[in-house]
């Protein structure tokens, strides 16, 4: 891929994890629902389309960049009306889940989704981290790790 379109700014790092219990529920701060619909899933991208309360984005997502858990991440906010319009086009079975934000630190929180509809009882928890060596605490109710694994992609739900 060149250099010159990819962009280390629009790198996601993150690490992703079962969750065993819901007392992450105590430690949230807040919480929103989320529809999410794909134009495009194929292997290595996809296209998205999220509805999260009353806001709306579009976002792009590519394959590895270089070894590890790195992927390519651009997004942006995009009209509540033509995300609905979008969402008309979308393949079927979108993403429905409830996210819980519990602060780690000023600049970290763990993304909590409870997943609603035909993945009613799966919970997930994501970090994003600046660095993949980046240390992190795990809270007790965090499970298995299942970073990179492919049924736990949200677009392969």
């Amino acid at each position: 891929m060149n250099a010159f379109f990819v962009s280390m700014n629009n790198t996601e790092i993150e690490r992703k994890f079962l969750v065993t219990s819901e007392a992450f529920k105590t430690e949230a701060v807040r919480s929103y629902e989320i529809v999410q619909g794909y134009l495009c899933k194929e292997p290595g991208k996809t296209i998205r389309v999220r509805i999260r309360d009353a806001q709306a984005f579009l976002t792009i997502k590519s394959g590895k960049l270089r070894p590890g858990i790195g992927k390519f991440e651009w997004e942006r906010e995009i009209d509540l009306d033509d995300a609905k319009e979008l969402m008309q086009l979308c393949l079927p079975n979108p993403i429905i889940k409830t996210r819980y934000i519990i602060p780690i630190s000023a600049d970290r929180k763990w993304e909590v989704d409870v997943f609603h509809g035909h993945k009613e009882g799966l919970i997930l928890a994501e970090l994003e981290l600046e660095s993949e060596d980046e240390p992190y605490s795990r809270p007790t109710w965090l499970g298995e790790e299942v970073t990179g694994q492919p049924q736990y992609y949200n677009a392969n739900m």
